[in-house]
């Protein structure tokens, strides 16, 4: 799904005042204020349901409002029409829904509802309750009508109308951004969705995007993604805008508040890191100003139990200070034959909110332990047609074969207002990832399944270290506003991997239907070699400065974005075989340079606007699969290219976007005859995306989308592919996925959901010779939400996925195929203390 766009004015994060004057997200020059002396706005908001009142309000006042979706619920006002200071016509809107409001310092208003209120005095003589932050009148550049510096400590843009899309997300170094207002296609998914469709990683967020397709199977130890039509793997996920600090393979959703989705190369916005069909950005968990300790305990088909504890507070007078853990542990047997899984989850985010100073500190611990992982289908024989899918149940791997995996991860962020206009910033972090396995890899010979398994070992530790200092400004020149920008980053990679002589293992015949299973005792795995002590086999440094003014022209009718990024990307890869020449730098790669880019956002009404880019990224060279001849080869950086156009229009609660866009990069492909990686030619994407999501109806949401996709191979070795599509790329993608309140009257709390997703055949060589067909999988649920014995929320939830049980090849993308996974039946239970 492609980003969502925001009426009229930004909505702020909750966060003190005098923060939020410099941490929002786009222009809206607010004109409310809490002192008496307020000028007067004229305001026509009718009566109906409060929620969207409340954004009509933000709208037609331009103030920057913010609310929990949830504090609205079943509420309605009388509206107001005529022209009154904004907290006057605030009040007035709020009469008779039980709520209130009171000013908290000369910029800060706050929504009280009295259900909420403590017994007993507070020593600060706050209330413990939901909040709506208004902002005061500011002065200089910000109140003439220019992007704001933005903040990125704190809660992040507040969700849309539905609760499952946010308003806004960070791009980049810009920071937290309206999506009315960005001139890129962005989406930013909360963790109410996350929780609703009860998502176990990253990949099954990434299902509410057709734009967006998995590459890996999901039993696999790994998460892998293809963005229009693109390679975006694991490790190039952002952790909170930073890079090479998220697990290398696979995120999981526990501590995890947002999922930004930001298209197309992202080199001028995020440090030259990141591939060139989109970045995947996570946003941590922070501390929300209700205390809040809920538990939640889920039961998976076949036989996994996973119970996840979710606690945040805030401390001090102001709570300036919060924590928010969140810890899980899951185990257990999976759909698929042989398979079990064991993951351990722990995360932990710091932060602090003052007047000019925000920090914050995450710290992340994952464990996964998979026994008899699925595998991917490494190759197909070229000259027979690929087989149809196995049983997706049917598991290939023996039950000796295991993969083991440690992540630690360390990142922290802090911002500081030198000037009411100016803000600096500082991030960084260290990650350290360890994996030991004992894995197949398949080539498939005969059209009725016949496969050669090889097994294999890698032990393998990754580390990741990043920084980044920068600047946000806002001031004037004559008649044009500046947003100006200013980061320096630098990032580094390490992979530490071989330094041992292979021992002999199995190579054998097999069926991908009828399977041979290796017994336990085959392989003595405790003479294994493991990833603690492997030697340097490659490192990457990225460094970068980038730099970018946003012009803003005709009350921020007009928004240009000029800018550019030095990036310089050295890689090296050394010698891992045992011998004199173990350590030895075997071969390196430098590059540098400027990488341009240009935007623009034009809005004739509020509510509406069109935008495009140009934008390029310099990449690390493509890594070849550990499968192929040869695997150890670095190849040097590649320069990508994007041309893009939208649209997207608001209609207060729903939103509706349209993207055009080219983008070509440098291809690179495993030749199914040889087994050698190499960077052959040129790729070319051209697609139209299309979106649409809010709640249309009150208690009717929606998150849907298609993509449409013309890959092809512009340029190919000795010309021989020329004009074919791209392997992996599927010329159509679609996804819808819904929900339903029913009626009070028949079923009081009870929500019905349901998902399809759709995938169009894909090609699998780059002769075109061999392909897959498409795909459909069908999800279905139901969410019933009632009071608890303590007046807190309970929520019981089951899902159905792939509700018809069909199997098929979901991916076969990078020369590999990737089975979809069978049907899957997860129940669980959320408890509010």
């Amino acid at each position: 799904m492609a980003g969502m766009a925001l009426a009229g004015a930004s909505l702020l994060a909750m966060m003190p005042a005098a923060a939020q004057d410099h941490a929002a997200q786009d222009r809206a020059a607010p004109r409310a204020a809490s002192g008496a002396g307020a000028d007067t706005v004229a305001l026509s908001i009718p009566n109906g349901r409060l929620e969207p009142a409340l954004v009509r309000f933000t709208e037609q006042a331009r103030v920057k409002l913010v609310y929990p979706t949830d504090m609205t619920d079943a509420l309605t006002t009388t509206g107001v029409e005529g022209e009154f200071p904004p907290l006057e016509a605030l009040g007035r809107i709020l009469e008779g829904t039980g709520l209130t409001y009171r000013p908290v310092s000369p910029s800060t208003v706050t929504l009280v509802n009295p259900r909420y209120v403590q017994l007993g005095p507070q020593r600060d003589g706050t209330v413990a309750l939901d909040e709506v932050v208004v902002a005061g009148r500011p002065t200089g550049p910000v109140a003439a009508g220019l992007p704001p510096p933005t903040g990125t400590v704190g809660q992040p843009p507040p969700p849309y109308a539905g609760g499952q899309v946010a308003t806004g997300a960070r791009i980049g170094f810009l920071g937290n951004r309206s999506v009315l207002t960005t001139p890129f296609n962005v989406t930013s998914y909360t963790e109410k969705l996350i929780n609703d469709q009860q998502s176990r990683s990253l990949a099954d967020v990434v299902l509410n995007d057709s734009s967006v397709r998995n590459d890996a199977p999901p039993f696999s130890e790994r998460d892998s993604f293809f963005i229009r039509g693109f390679t975006v793997v694991n490790l190039d996920v952002g952790f909170d805008g930073l890079f090479y600090l998220a697990n290398p393979r696979r995120v999981f959703t526990e501590g995890i508040e947002r999922v930004e989705i930001l298209k197309g190369p992202t080199a001028l916005l995020n440090g030259g890191t990141g591939r060139v069909g989109g970045t995947i950005n996570l946003i941590p968990k922070r501390a929300y100003d209700e205390p809040l300790t809920r538990l939640t305990t889920t039961y998976l088909s076949d036989s996994q139990i996973w119970t996840h504890a979710d606690i945040g507070r805030r401390f001090g007078a102001s709570k300036e200070w919060g924590v928010r853990f969140n810890g899980s542990y899951r185990n257990g047997n999976t759909p698929l034959d042989k398979n079990a899984i064991e993951v351990g989850v722990a995360t932990l985010g710091l932060d602090y909110r003052g007047e000019r100073l925000r920090a914050s500190l995450d710290l992340v611990h994952n464990s996964q332990n998979i026994t008899a992982p699925t595998s991917l289908f490494n190759a197909v024989a070229p000259n027979i047609p690929v087989p149809r899918a196995p049983n997706n149940r049917l598991n290939t791997a023996s039950s000796l074969e295991y993969i083991d995996s440690r992540y630690n991860m360390a990142a922290g962020r802090v911002e500081y207002d030198v000037l009411p206009d100016t803000t600096v910033y500082a991030a960084g972090g260290v990650s350290r990832y360890n994996e030991d396995f004992l894995t197949s890899s398949y080539r498939v010979t005969g059209v009725n399944g016949a496969a050669t398994n090889t097994l294999a070992i890698q032990p393998q530790e990754i580390q990741g270290m990043t920084g980044e200092v920068g600047l946000r400004s806002t001031f004037r020149t004559g008649f044009l506003g500046h947003f100006l920008t200013v980061s320096a980053v630098e990032a580094n990679n390490r992979n530490y991997r071989g330094g041992f002589t292979a021992p002999v293992l199995p190579i054998f015949q097999t069926n991908i239907y009828d399977p041979v299973h290796l017994p336990r005792g085959s392989v003595n795995t405790l003479l294994l070699p493991r990833s603690n002590d492997r030697p340097l086999f490659a490192e990457l440094s990225a460094r970068s400065v980038g730099i970018a003014d946003t012009l803003s022209l005709g009350d921020d009718r007009f928004l240009l974005t000029l800018g550019g990024r030095f990036q310089e990307i050295d890689q090296q890869s050394y010698n891992t075989r045992p011998g004199p020449t173990l350590g030895n730098l075997a071969s390196t790669y430098v590059r540098g340079r400027f990488s341009p880019a240009i935007a623009a956002v034009f809005r004739p009404v509020d509510n509406l606007s069109f935008y495009g880019n140009y934008i390029e990224a310099l990449e690390p060279g493509p890594a070849p699969p550990v499968t192929a001849v040869n695997a150890n080869q670095v190849f040097p950086p590649v320069v990508s290219r994007q041309q893009e156009i939208g649209a997207k229009y608001d209609f207060g609660t729903v939103a509706l976007t349209a993207s055009l866009f080219q983008i070509e990069q440098p291809n690179a492909f495993t030749d199914s005859r040889t087994n050698v990686f190499s960077v052959s030619g040129l790729q070319r994407n051209r697609g139209l995306e299309l979106s649409a999501f809010g709640e249309p109806v009150e208690g009717v949401r929606l998150i849907g989308g298609v993509t449409f996709i013309d890959g092809r191979l512009a340029r190919t070795l000795n010309r021989q592919f020329d004009g074919n599509v791209a392997p992996g790329v599927p010329d159509v993608a679609f996804n819808l996925y819904g929900e339903v309140d029913l009626p009070p009257w028949l079923a009081p709390g009870l929500t019905l959901t349901g998902r399809a997703i759709y995938t169009s055949g894909q090609f699998y060589n780059q002769a075109n010779t061999q392909s897959v067909p498409d795909w459909t999988r069908f999800d279905a649920g139901l969410r019933y939400t009632f009071e608890g014995v303590n007046g807190k929320p309970v929520v019981m939830r089951a899902i159905v996925e792939n509700i018809f049980d069909n199997s098929y090849w979901a991916s076969a993308a990078r020369g590999f195929l990737a089975v979809g996974a069978p049907r899957t039946v997860i129940v669980s239970a959320t408890v509010d203390f």
